[in-house]
């Protein structure tokens, strides 16, 4: 009963967010300062949250009335082969966003982009390697 809420009140925020931007959009004239992307992060969030919502919805719908199917689906979803195939997929693109985000950092320091939009970004390179390294640590002690 719980995750059927949550899946609707994810529709009605997202569908919220939309109109909220759409009418932000449609009624400022001269939009200043944050006003000028607030509308479109709504725009965007609220296509997401709806997407998302409306996805697991018409999901869950699909596979409610057959039971061999759903249990296929699970047996799947929680496949030890699946799951290692999906975590080094992770893996791989997370060893291209390190030499990525690497080059975009030195571009956008080299092109003389806004020092704060850089300084942003490296804060949220270092983020994602710390986090790296703790879950590294973290599973080195546990295995």
């Amino acid at each position: 009963m719980r995750s059927i809420i949550t899946k609707y009140t994810t529709i009605m925020l997202g569908l919220l967010l939309l109109v909220t931007g759409v009418y932000l959009v449609k009624t400022n004239g001269d939009p200043q300062g944050i006003m000028r992307a607030l509308p479109y992060v709504c725009i965007g969030v609220g296509c997401g949250l709806f997407g998302h919502g409306m996805g697991d919805v018409i999901s869950e719908r699909a596979i409610r009335n057959a039971p061999d199917l759903k249990k296929k689906l699970d047996i799947e979803k929680h496949d030890e082969r699946n799951i290692a195939i999906a975590n080094k997929a992770k893996g791989k693109a997370f060893d291209m966003m390190t030499f990525v985000f690497g080059a975009l950092m030195v571009s956008f320091a080299l092109m003389g982009v806004d020092m704060i939009a850089v300084i942003l970004l490296v804060f949220s390179y270092l983020l994602v390697h710390g986090f790296a390294l703790y879950y590294r640590f973290k599973f080195d002690n546990e295995m």
